[in-house]
């Protein structure tokens, strides 16, 4: 059968065609962007977003025999005499202020180093100093001051305390075996496994378990989930003949805990303002408050949200603890969110070394000055590592003992005066009776004049 169209109708299909061509125009002629590449998944996202913020840690010391230390593993090797490496390791950066960058690592990593070398993602290596241990976390902090004009250095980022999903996809990042920055990936297999009583070297409540390779030089190193947060830090492998073992990280509450008490006014500036945060993620969040504290009487409470500190935004806990310390006449106004409800505080901070003097004329009755060149002469001895007896009180503790005028503390219970919050923590929780311990330098007096001085300790009774 044949169709014959006469010209009218072609006519009309013509015309059709042209108005459906003109209201859908052809696209005009631009470059194609080509496929979405499939190699980029969530996995190769959350990698690219942390591997800037992970450094490979290296320590040395200069004994002829030393410990290696990998992972929870510990070897005796002996070397020629010099430094040595004896240990790699993994660590994260926590914050930039300025030019200095503060980095979380495994403790078991610097433990026994004389010195920590740590490299940066670009190549470029400094020397650290170890400015705080958590022993039962397994958890240190440490500090190394980058060249003036580096490209600024970002944190990592934390998963919220609790933000962890059994079977969720994880990935381990670190220096396996010295080797430099390297993933694997696997699951979270179990959010809280408590290790066997007795066959552990770490006192942690609760471990993260995967089956994401974890080994020597993975240690110090986040473990992370598919957003790139860190949900714990690689800390252990457990080996089996029956199978390829178990892998073990240390949760990210226990790190947020250890962050808190690390990132103190008094801990970092010797300033008492007895309040401490979480110190993972923001806002920052008041964690808790101590009675009776400048904090407490600015009205600070825990659960509320600090935004600002002198007028400055916060980008971190280092940057908070550096504003505090930084204000005028030790007057710090803190921008809180209170129930929703933005509040302006002010507490006056109280340097430790007063509130330790005020504490030992209070408890013991002993009336202290701060070393100077004039009655510390044939001391050797800097400013902050020792108190002088100025006058002990009549019927007070310290004359019990038969403590003087020129006595020199320089520690309480065994604690150096050189760590001003523990010194102070420690002698204003005593109860009234417990003993105190007081280590002394008695001074030797020779023609009437001070020839030298004597180690001592003295026993006292808190009052």
């Amino acid at each position: 059968m044949k169709l014959n169209f006469g010209p009218r109708l072609l006519y009309s299909l013509a015309a059709l065609v042209w108005l459906v061509s003109s209201c859908n125009p052809a696209p005009p002629n631009l470059p194609s962007s080509g496929p979405a590449d499939i190699r980029r998944d969530a996995t190769v996202e959350a990698v690219e977003k942390v591997i800037p913020s992970v450094v490979n840690i290296a320590t040395s010391t200069d004994f002829n025999k030393h410990r290696v230390n990998i992972g929870p593993y510990r070897y005796e090797i002996r070397t020629p005499s010099g430094e040595k490496l004896n240990s790699i390791g993994s660590g994260v950066i926590l914050e930039q202020v300025g030019d200095e960058v503060y980095i979380l690592t495994n403790l078991h990593v610097v433990s026994d180093a004389t010195r920590i070398h740590v490299q940066l993602a670009d190549g470029e290596v400094y020397e650290a100093q170890q400015l705080a241990l958590k022993f039962k976390k397994d958890l240190a902090l440490l500090k190394i001051r980058v060249k003036a004009g580096s490209t600024p250095l970002h944190g990592v980022r934390f998963a919220g305390d609790e933000d962890l999903m059994l079977g969720e996809t994880v990935i381990a990042v670190g220096n396996a075996f010295g080797l430099g920055g390297s993933v694997s990936r696997g699951i979270l297999s179990s959010k809280n496994r408590r290790p066997a009583s007795g066959d552990s070297q770490l006192d942690i409540s609760d471990w993260l378990q995967t089956d994401a390779d974890i080994n020597p030089g993975n240690s110090g190193g986040p473990l992370i989930n598919l957003n790139g947060e860190v949900i714990g830090m690689n800390v252990a492998a457990s080996e089996n003949k029956e199978g390829p073992g178990l892998r073990f990280a240390i949760p990210v509450t226990q790190i947020s805990s250890a962050l808190s008490d690390f990132f103190t006014l008094e801990f970092t500036s010797d300033l008492w303002l007895g309040a401490t945060f979480r110190g993972t993620r923001l806002p920052l969040t008041v964690r808790f408050v101590q009675k009776g504290s400048p904090a407490d009487r600015a009205g600070l409470k825990p659960g509320q949200e600090v935004l600002e500190v002198n007028g400055k935004a916060i980008t971190g806990l280092v940057k908070f603890n550096s504003l505090v310390a930084g204000s005028t006449d030790l007057r710090a106004r803190f921008t809180v969110l209170d129930g929703g409800r933005r509040r302006e505080l002010e507490a006056t901070l109280v340097p430790l070394i007063e509130l330790l003097r005020e504490t030992l004329y209070g408890r013991l009755g002993l009336k202290t000055e701060k070393l100077t060149a004039t009655n510390s002469a044939g001391l050797i001895l800097k400013p902050n590592e020792g108190l002088m007896v100025g006058e002990v009180q009549e019927k007070s503790p310290g004359a019990a003992v038969g403590l003087q005028t020129g006595f020199v503390i320089v520690g309480v219970d065994g604690l150096p005066l050189t760590k001003l919050a523990d010194v102070a923590q420690t002698l204003g929780n005593k109860k009234p009776g417990v003993p105190v311990t007081l280590s002394l330098l008695v001074p030797q007096v020779g023609g009437g004049n001070v020839v030298g001085y004597q180690t001592a300790t003295a026993t006292l009774q808190a009052r």
